[in-house]
């Protein structure tokens, strides 16, 4: 039996883009409403990667309950159908116990894996396949990967970013499993009651705290954070070296750009991820947007709106 818990079983979701204050904002929520906090961040999962990914300290948790935060040794590959089949069973469980889930990221896909009966979640990895498309992404460049997927998917191209290359992969992955993305994603019918929120920061002004947030991260040592990496064998055909600040410091580190080309890289390429995870997010049903403020203040009405 199901208790119920504060807010009436209805799961919480803190989206939007990046540096846009979803991790404070959702600790702030959950101790309110007797909350625990399911991450939907794709390099968030991933042990060792702390600087650049800007994982949540545990100053920054306040005892609060995380999940999905370092599961993944980061030599491993982690797909959408690996965090639904994680991330379900601990949702369920968080309502089981009556407390409030609260899904806090900015990768849309795991967000929506969670919410929506979307049958893509269920496809696993495919390693072979995989690693197959990162050589030929290392061997003929990103865009030689985009091109098959234009061609055996061209919906789904339509919606992704040639350098987003773990999607595009992810959308090979499925393709060659005999069947297209876009043609999975039709339904729209959640799963739970949820209500969505992102904090509406003027364009310029998220693009600002971006820049701020890089130059933040290279100074508390995103590049010792890659070298460690590669000194432990991790190279740029790991997934988690696709992530954005550590595949262009990895090109610093292997002498192909200068550390402030990498940096200049790193800020353009978040910017542009940002206005991507905007747009995604925007489709999203219930979902509302709040204007920035104090994260006491900003919580006081989302707590209204529920």
């Amino acid at each position: 039996m199901v208790q119920k818990n504060s807010i009436n079983n209805k799961i919480i979701a803190i989206v939007g883009p990046t540096a846009s204050g979803k991790t404070a904002l959702s600790v702030e929520l959950a101790k309110r409403l007797n909350g625990e906090i399911i991450s939907a961040d794709s390099m968030n999962v991933y042990n060792g990667l702390n600087v650049g990914t800007a994982k949540p300290t545990a100053i920054e948790m306040q005892n609060i309950k995380h999940y999905l935060i370092d599961v993944v040794s980061p030599d491993k590959s982690f797909s959408v159908g690996d965090y639904k089949e994680l991330a379900e069973p601990i949702l369920k469980d968080i309502i089981n116990r009556g407390k409030t889930p609260i899904i806090c990221g900015g990768t849309g896909f795991y967000v929506n894996s969670l919410l929506y009966d979307f049958s893509y979640g269920n496809h696993g990895a495919d390693l072979e396949v995989r690693e197959k498309y990162m050589e030929l992404a290392n061997s003929q460049g990103v865009q030689a990967v985009f091109d098959i997927l234009t061609e055996k998917d061209p919906e789904t191209a339509k919606k992704l970013h040639p350098n987003d290359l773990k999607r595009v992969i992810r959308a090979l992955e499925i393709c060659e499993n005999g069947i297209k993305k876009s043609e999975l994603n039709d339904t729209l019918t959640p799963k739970y009651d949820f209500i969505a929120f992102s904090v509406d920061f003027e364009r310029e002004k998220l693009y600002s705290r971006i820049n701020e947030r890089v130059d933040i991260m290279i100074e508390n040592g995103l590049v010792d954070e890659v070298k460690s990496l590669v000194d432990n064998g991790i190279t740029i055909e790991n997934q988690c070296m696709q992530g954005i600040g550590y595949k262009e410091i990895y090109d610093y580190l292997m002498g192909n750009i200068s550390l402030e080309q990498a940096i200049e890289q790193i800020k353009q390429n978040t910017r542009r991820y940002a206005k991507r995870q905007i747009t995604f997010f925007k489709k999203m049903q219930n979902h509302y947007l709040i204007k920035p403020d104090t994260i006491e203040n900003m919580a006081n009405r989302i707590i209204e709106r529920l």
